[in-house]
């Protein structure tokens, strides 16, 4: 009987969270944006509503959990 071939699986928290740009950039959307609104002002609402590219840092990481993208 042959032996299954072993795969990495995608992180779906982390598909859900960050995407791949044709260019190779993670790109995800801030956080904050959700919830207790009334306290937060325009100009920051604004730009948590932004696109985000992560820091080279953490990039390796995130893609390691994102082996088909």
């Amino acid at each position: 009987m042959p032996r299954p071939i072993a795969r990495r699986k995608t992180k779906k928290s982390a598909a859900k969270r960050f995407k791949v740009s044709a260019g190779g950039k993670v790109m995800f959307f801030s956080p904050g944006r959700r919830h207790l609104a009334s306290s937060k002002n325009r100009k920051r609402m604004r730009r948590l509503g932004k696109v985000s590219v992560l820091a080279e840092t953490d990039v390796a990481r995130i893609t390691e959990n994102l082996p088909f993208r």
